[in-house]
């Protein structure tokens, strides 16, 4: 798996690409986590849009960095599901608590609304 960052403002933009695993997530977590450091992001956006299998490992990488984020005022969101990625998510309720968005546009675009209210 890789994945290829984007900055939108404060928001910080995670596109994974390729499996989502066990055998990659503590790679990532540090890459995103690092990554998020070094540009002072508040706010995360998991773009799925390009993932092609993902297991349990990555339902705990996104509630890591929800928590981690959530701490210190930050927020999460997700776009770009399959139907079987969504599925999984939504039966881990993962959307109980972190929004999920249609499209990599309306996520920023919540995100940067919300921040304003």
């Amino acid at each position: 798996m890789d994945i290829i960052f984007g900055i939108k403002g404060k928001i910080l933009i995670a596109e994974l690409l390729g499996e989502v695993d066990h055998h990659v997530v503590a790679k990532a977590r540090a890459d995103i986590d690092e990554t998020m450091e070094g540009y002072g992001s508040k706010d995360l956006i998991f773009d799925f849009s390009k993932v092609t299998f993902m297991d349990s490992s990555g339902i705990g990488i996104i509630l890591g960095r929800y928590r981690k984020l959530s701490a210190s005022g930050g927020r999460v969101a997700i776009t770009g599901c399959s139907a079987s990625i969504r599925n999984i998510l939504n039966m881990a309720g993962v959307f109980s608590i972190i929004d999920y968005m249609d499209s990599l546009e309306e996520a920023i675009e919540y995100l940067n609304r919300k921040e304003v209210s």
